[in-house]
């Protein structure tokens, strides 16, 4: 680790006990939340629907663990996946470079397959449309369904670096049940992500119209999951360098 990586390390660390600044960080997370803060971003042109320190910290983990399958479930607009894609183009690009072979990009080995209950037709024909596309495959369905979790098993098979994105339906049942499915298909020394987890830091009356709340979400699940798996546990390291998060708790690294 150089000196400058050291320092930074330190800082995090620093910052995440910080408590003058992780209260502040609270109050925005909250106010920003409750005004659709996330829905004013897009990656390359489609919505993407997250915070920008997410999008930062899932571009480190791409680049750290440089996968050849990332799984996401979940898709909405598409703007996830066209981020996991266009990271995995550029480590396309990247071992041409250092290999000095020509790269056809629409015959990558590397794939983001995501998995949503309901693709939007204009979604999905956007996502087709991209220039990502040929990095792309979807399929539709309930992720927590019997046949499209063998269907993603089998689809993950050969695979030898495989990250994990949960980021669908954010009850503590439908979350558990991705993670008793998809969470296995992490490689040691990647990640599974599971988003939202900050529901169970924030008021109750936030979610009127929603399953899930303090109690019942992403993160009780985290916790339930992490009971009986040793082989992950929560790197605090980034959460503690982005503070700016829905994914506190969520950032799950494979260990063993």
């Amino acid at each position: 680790m150089s000196s400058f990586e050291q320092e930074a390390a330190d800082r995090i660390e620093k910052n995440g006990k910080n408590e003058e600044l992780l209260t502040s960080v609270g109050e925005f997370l909250r106010t920003s939340i409750a005004s659709n803060y996330s829905y004013n971003f897009s990656w390359l042109g489609r919505p993407i629907i997250q915070y920008p320190q997410d999008m930062v910290a899932m571009q480190e983990l791409i680049w750290e663990v440089k996968p050849d399958l990332i799984i996401e479930a979940g898709i909405a607009h598409g703007g996830s996946l066209i981020l996991s894609a266009s990271m995995i183009a550029l480590l396309d690009i990247c071992d041409a470079i250092e290999s000095e072979v020509n790269l056809e990009p629409k015959h990558s080995r590397r794939k983001v397959l995501g998995v949503d209950i309901d693709i939007r037709k204009h979604n999905f024909e956007a996502i087709k449309a991209h220039p990502m596309a040929s990095w792309i495959q979807m399929i539709e369905g309930s992720s927590t369904s019997p046949e499209i979790i063998e269907q993603v098993q089998q689809l993950a098979n050969g695979y030898k670096r495989v990250l994990v994105c949960l980021d669908s339906n954010h009850t503590h049942e439908h979350v558990l049940a991705e993670l008793e499915a998809f969470a296995p298909l992490t490689t040691v020394g990647s990640y599974c992500v599971v988003f939202d987890s900050v529901v169970e830091d924030l008021p109750k009356e936030m979610f009127p119209d929603r399953p899930w709340g303090p109690g019942d979400n992403p993160k009780t699940a985290v916790w339930e999951y992490l009971k009986t798996h040793k082989e992950f546990e929560i790197d605090k390291s980034i959460q503690n360098k982005l503070l700016l998060t829905v994914a506190p708790d969520g950032y799950l690294k494979r260990v063993g």
